[in-house]
């Protein structure tokens, strides 16, 4: 169950503001106070509490052993909830702002060879990783995919890197022989190879079902969402949810998330995407049948029904409760 407590925040300045690519910019933090900032791992996020009152989660895509920054790459997104438009609009370099301490739910595992294959936005964390596995001299490639040269960031900071020769590009309005083939990439598996895919729903649904059918074992694939696929909520009906502590029974309308209900009942979850992607507000269930619609949580762990993501899942249809530890 996640701690309900308020997480401590950092406070930081923007000290640099730049384009890096069509669409993306990034943002250079540091301590306000200039002090150095938490250690993090390969793969870690941060939350930014932005000035429009929102918090967003953003991967760390500097290298981990640096501790005077944190470097955030952000893309404006069309159809922003207001994330990325604040991001892109509001913020600027001086600007004082709030953050979480680093957490990891993307873990960079021990590996003989790793596979890194970066989509779009989601090299961010595949490129600390590649800084990581470099300065560790460990064997791996990476792959990065976008739609078109203008849209790929960071390819002067790849190109000076020293894993340089470890990365291939591939745009998806370029020459067919460039083209990813996931199939010759990842390959058939063995017991020391690992999959680290991070990228938007489609393009991680194509590469985690071909290493599926590959065969390999679901331990080796290691995956982050930055969005959740859309879902038909049309059959949505409303059930209950009983807090478990206080016996309190609260109803939860079919146009509402959990976490809504939460809130307006004084019942305290820590959260931040709001999309079933981060897993900051996994909540223990007690009791019930759940319709999970998160891409946080592994299927085997789906299978136990005893947590989920209160911000998208709900109960599923013909169960009229669930009955929460909180």
């Amino acid at each position: 169950m996640p701690d309900s407590a308020t997480p401590s925040l950092l406070t930081v300045r923007v000290l640099n503001k730049r384009i890096e690519a069509q669409g993306i910019c990034s943002l250079e933090l540091v301590a306000a106070d200039g002090r150095q900032l938490p250690a993090f791992s390969a793969g870690a996020h941060i939350d930014l509490h932005l000035p429009n009152g929102l918090v967003r989660q953003y991967s760390l895509c500097n290298a981990p052993d640096e501790r005077q920054r944190y470097l955030v790459a952000v893309l404006r997104d069309p159809n922003s909830r207001g994330g990325s438009a604040a991001v892109h609009e509001q913020l600027e370099q001086g600007d004082v702002l709030q953050i979480s301490e680093p957490r990891n739910h993307f873990q960079l595992v021990p590996t003989e060879h790793a596979i890194l294959l970066g989509g779009g936005i989601g090299i961010t964390p595949i490129l600390c990783m590649a800084e990581r596995l470099a300065q560790t001299h460990a064997q791996f490639e990476m792959h990065y995919c976008t739609r078109e040269p203008a849209c790929t960031a960071f390819q002067p900071r790849i190109a000076a890197s020293s894993f340089a020769e470890r990365v291939s590009y591939h745009h998806d309005n370029g020459s067919p022989e460039q083209k990813l083939d996931a199939r010759v990439t990842l390959g058939f598996p063995e017991t020391g190879k690992h999959l680290f895919v991070c990228g938007p729903q489609g393009f991680m649904d194509w590469v985690i079902g071909t290493a599926r059918e590959l065969g390999w074992a679901e331990g080796n694939i290691h995956r982050e969402y930055f969005a959740a696929a859309a879902v038909d909520t049309s059959a949505d009906d409303g059930f209950q949810i009983k807090i478990a502590s206080t016996g309190a029974v609260l109803m939860v309308q079919k146009d509402q998330a959990v976490t809504q209900v939460m809130e307006a009942h004084g019942v305290s979850v820590a959260i931040s995407c709001e999309q079933g992607v981060c897993g900051t507000c996994l909540t223990r269930v007690l009791e019930g049948n759940i319709d999970h619609r998160d891409v946080f949580l592994t299927d085997a762990e789906r299978a136990r029904n005893d947590q989920f993501t209160p911000c998208v899942s709900r109960a599923q249809p013909g169960c009229r409760m669930l009955v929460l530890d909180l």
